[in-house]
């Protein structure tokens, strides 16, 4: 489980970033893969989230996740629901303690806020279509809902598809740019003709530094280079696997 300081100097707050290693899958999906909507077996998924629950909270969390579809909707949690149960969304806030939200991503950005002084947290699934569609954003608004000011709030993005890492075509940069043509300074040229490069990170935190908030961060891991901790989809489709690993990120209020 990686942390970042940002968060751990919060009181109250709990936090973790989770690799992929020391879980129960296999294959593919070695080791811990947390997400359902892969191929692994329920057990080993089921299994796997426990194992991360143990370790950010002594068993003590009930974890929440959603149905994400790469939109900017968000889900207020008053109560832990089923998997089977879980809505579309692709971000969560609370205000209860002893709920863990959680995320799950493989080359997106992962992004954990807390409102520690009004005890509000949020967590965010950006890939670059939900961080365009303004994900972030949504979750700021949701958690200003519960009482949270933008100013007090702390948002890590957590490990991510690299700078380095994310090649895109000329069409996908005009989609930022005709968004706003400021957005040309997350793109550089890529060693491949007609290809540039895109950095995913400092997109959300543009985004979070025009929102207001007071605090954030990035962590500085690469999920397509770093195989040993990370699961990736686009270096799954380079390898014609077919199928990949999900990791978990998840926030918790202590109770």
């Amino acid at each position: 489980m990686i942390q970042h300081p940002t968060l751990s100097a919060r009181n109250g707050i709990r936090h973790g970033f989770f690799t992929r290693r020391n879980g129960f899958s296999t294959g593919l999906y070695e080791s811990r893969n947390c997400g359902f909507g892969s191929d692994d077996s329920a057990e080993n998924v089921a299994r796997n989230r426990a194992a991360c629950m143990t370790r950010l909270s002594g068993d003590s969390a009930e974890l929440v996740t959603v149905h994400q579809t790469h939109s900017a909707d968000v889900a207020v949690v008053e109560s832990p629901w089923p998997h089977a149960d879980a809505p579309r969304a692709d971000a969560l806030v609370t205000d209860r303690p002893g709920i863990a939200l959680g995320i799950l991503t493989a080359d997106c950005a992962p992004v954990l806020f807390a409102d520690s002084e009004a005890g509000i947290i949020g967590a965010a699934h950006a890939g670059w279509k939900g961080a365009l569609g303004g994900v972030t954003d949504a979750t700021l608004d949701a958690m200003a809902g519960l009482g949270a000011k933008a100013e007090r709030i702390v948002a890590v993005i957590g490990p991510r598809i690299g700078a380095d890492s994310y090649e895109v075509g000329p069409e996908f940069r005009e989609r930022f740019v005709a968004d706003d043509a400021a957005n040309e300074r997350f793109f550089a040229p890529s060693p491949r003709a007609g290809h540039l490069l895109f950095d995913l990170g400092f997109y959300i935190a543009g985004r979070l530094e025009q929102a207001g908030v007071g605090e954030i961060a990035l962590s500085s891991h690469d999920t397509l280079k770093e195989e040993d901790l990370f699961f990736s989809y686009r270096r799954s489709c380079l390898r014609g696997e077919g199928d990949y690993g999900r990791g978990l990120s998840a926030i918790l209020l202590e109770e």
